[in-house]
């Protein structure tokens, strides 16, 4: 009958209803299950393929460098204000375009550095850089004038008393040593050079006390012949500037070697050490006070602020005199004062 048949459609039309319910629940949870699976492999996949996945992470914002050195230095010219990177990418053309602006920007801070040893002639200098080890250039050149007063020339060096030598010596820490490299590097000069100071790297370094850097201060600024002088102010910078990631003077000297022109080496190590004595110290480095800050990747690790860091400086720029008795008229010129005789207040 047509009235059975509606309400059987009807009664149909309700079954299945009911069974898509009960279907939904059992979707959504297949679905869930689809999904979390999915996750999961997503998961084994970037184990397996080394991917990472980041999170964002709160914490100082990078130090910016000052958009001008506050050290009162003339000539330097103005920095932009960047935000400093450690330049782990760098290329290796950026690497020396980087460094060479360094050392040109240090030229115009430090346009009269120079050797900080006195000496009026190469023997001289041979012996206060070697009696320059464990000590400053300042005591040194506080000494040496007594040392060569009484003894000008290798061959009075050379058959001096060494417990007179000695005495002079004392100020200058481990003088016994010290005694015995300078007498000997004088005997060698007679016995060997006839009394002169030789020009060549191979001759100089077998002499007593004589080392690579001591041979290049003495061959860069007594002879005039290009060389980099790797001391404890030279390592410390270039790898605080990332030039390098050397320990061994030798390898320092060729990697930096390998980015200037040889032409450039002796002034480099003077712009390079003038910096480390005066502005980027060791222990409190003022950033705040640095021409160079907005080319520094290690900026930040001493003080930032202009004024305190100003009170960090030493020598000249603080204040204080340099290290030779006897410095060059442009530095005098500059602004820079000599420093007191050994004893003076």
């Amino acid at each position: 009958m047509p009235g059975e048949t509606v309400a059987g459609g009807e009664k149909a039309a309700v079954k299945k209803s009911t069974a898509a319910r009960k279907a939904a629940p059992a979707k959504k949870t297949a679905a869930k299950k689809t999904t979390a699976a999915a996750k999961k492999t997503a998961a084994t996949a970037k184990k397996a393929t080394g991917a990472v996945v980041t999170k964002k992470v709160v914490g100082k914002k990078p130090a910016i460098a000052p958009k001008k050195a506050t050290a009162s230095v003339k000539g330097a010219s103005p920095a932009k204000t960047v935000t400093l990177k450690p330049p782990t990418a760098e290329s290796r053309t950026a690497l020396v375009r980087r460094a060479r602006r360094i050392n040109r920007e240090l030229a115009e801070v430090y346009p009269y550095a120079h050797p900080e040893l006195d000496f009026d002639n190469p023997f001289q200098l041979l012996v206060a850089t070697v009696l320059s080890a464990q000590t400053t250039d300042l005591r040194v050149n506080q000494t040496t004038p007594a040392l060569f007063a009484k003894y000008p020339t290798p061959e009075d060096l050379a058959a001096a008393n060494p417990e007179e030598v000695e005495e002079i010596l004392r100020p200058c820490g481990f003088f016994r040593a010290k005694t015995k490299s300078v007498m000997g590097l004088s005997k060698a000069l007679v016995e060997d050079h006839g009394g002169e100071v030789p020009g060549r790297l191979e001759d100089l370094v077998k002499l007593p006390g004589v080392g690579r850097k001591t041979a290049f201060v003495v061959l860069g600024n007594a002879f005039g012949r290009p060389g980099i002088t790797v001391d404890t102010h030279f390592q410390r910078l270039v790898r605080r500037w990332q030039w390098t990631e050397q320990t061994d003077p030798d390898k320092i000297e060729a990697e930096i070697g390998a980015l200037f022109p040889k032409s450039d080496w002796t002034d480099l190590s003077h712009h390079v050490i003038w910096h480390g004595r005066r502005i980027c110290h060791a222990r409190k480095p003022a950033c705040g006070a640095c021409p160079i800050a907005p080319l520094c990747p290690a900026y930040g690790e001493g003080e930032t602020d202009p004024e305190k860091a100003k009170k960090l400086l030493k020598y000249e720029k603080g204040g204080f005199p340099g290290q030779r008795l006897k410095p060059p008229q442009a530095y005098l010129d500059a602004g820079g004062k000599p420093a007191p005789p050994l004893g003076a207040g």
